[in-house]
């Protein structure tokens, strides 16, 4: 079968239409018909169909020229992130990690060659960097994609954690460990972010370290008392 070729069940008005749920970010949080089109590569009337269908199913807003997503495509997310014993037992411990490091902290499961955010607490403090629930970022771009895969068996990696210093695009020094399951096999992340002129690389290292290892074990010992369903993704559990 061709690369680039589907197979028998797929749907492709079904990937039009949640390709057009993705045209809207933080970047973009209103499009007009026309730019929809072409950030999905849509004609204008395939584009009109799907967003007027969405609009009817509620998902989507119009102002007669602009389209906006509505809160009801949280429905969609919360689906899955209901079904995670993880990020309920990461949220005292990422409490405690932004509070003793005075800086945000999340916790981000891999998803295939990207990392999404499913819990975060921000610093108590103006100005503070943080990332989103749902955010999603290449793996391979960022402190707490880099580390997760740092864990999986037979990697060689030692450290155990990845620093990020800040760059002068977004000023943010990130650092991260990865989250292991009873197998040692990296299920998830927990990152610190840290504006690069309030702490040097160095500095996020010696002090902020210990506290990311504390916080991260913690997370390993109250997911080790869980037994993941079998086939189950990463961080869904049942109490034995």
């Amino acid at each position: 079968m061709p690369a680039n070729a589907r197979a028998p069940h797929f749907v492709r008005s079904f990937e039009r239409g949640l390709a057009v749920i993705r045209a809207f970010d933080a970047e973009h949080p209103a499009r007009t018909l026309s730019e929809v089109a072409r950030a999905c590569d849509l004609t204008r009337a395939a584009a009109r169909r799907m967003l007027l269908t969405l609009t009817d199913l509620g998902y989507v807003h119009s102002d007669g020229r602009l389209f906006r997503l509505t809160p009801r495509v949280l429905e969609l997310g919360y689906a899955y992130l209901s079904g995670l014993d993880l990020p309920r037992l990461a949220a005292p411990h990422l409490e405690q990690l932004a509070s003793l490091a005075g800086e945000s902290a999340a916790l981000f499961v891999p998803d295939g060659d990207m990392v999404v955010c499913v819990a975060q607490v921000p610093a108590r403090r103006v100005m503070a960097a943080a990332v989103a629930v749902g955010a999603r970022f290449p793996a391979h771009g960022t402190a707490v994609g880099r580390a997760m895969p740092a864990h999986l068996p037979g990697a060689g990696h030692t450290e155990g954690h990845v620093l990020l210093d800040g760059d002068p695009e977004d000023g943010v020094t990130s650092l991260a460990a990865p989250v292991r399951d009873r197998g040692g096999r990296a299920v998830a992340g927990v990152s610190l972010a840290v504006h690069s002129g309030r702490m040097s690389g160095t500095t996020v290292r010696r002090d902020l370290l210990p506290r990311l290892r504390a916080a991260v074990a913690a997370i390993e010992a109250d997911l080790r008392i869980t037994d993941p369903a079998p086939g189950a993704p990463p961080g869904t559990a049942t109490r034995r």
